[in-house]
């Protein structure tokens, strides 16, 4: 079933952003590469990231599909359009889309 796997944030400051997230709430951030970081407790999870070319203008869900070629193709059936193409990334590939509001998001397909 799909769900919600986490929710992607800009972090203009990638360690100022990982000490203030640690600090309010306790939680663990697992560096990937020099730019990205997230916590990892396999619920919906927290991603930071810190390099400008990359991080969304706004908060980015992340909805996590076990068939992201089937995912694609509802999206774009129901009005969506492509802002990303399917791409890979540490734990699985993923693409990003605009619903027909403009909302921006992801869909993912863990390895």
């Amino acid at each position: 079933m799909a769900h919600i796997n986490f929710v992607e944030l800009p972090a203009r400051n990638l360690k100022e952003a990982k000490a203030f997230y640690e600090s309010v709430f306790g939680w663990s951030l697992t560096d990937f590469g020099p730019d990205y970081a997230c916590t990892m407790t396999g619920n919906v999870d927290l991603g930071l990231q810190g390099d400008a070319t990359e991080a969304p203008a706004a908060p980015l869900p992340v909805v996590c599909v076990e068939n992201l070629e089937a995912a694609q193709k509802a999206v774009i059936q129901a009005g969506g359009t492509l802002s990303k193409a399917p791409f890979s990334f540490p734990g699985g590939r993923r693409f990003h889309f605009r619903d027909p509001n403009g909302m921006e998001m992801a869909i993912m397909q863990a390895d």
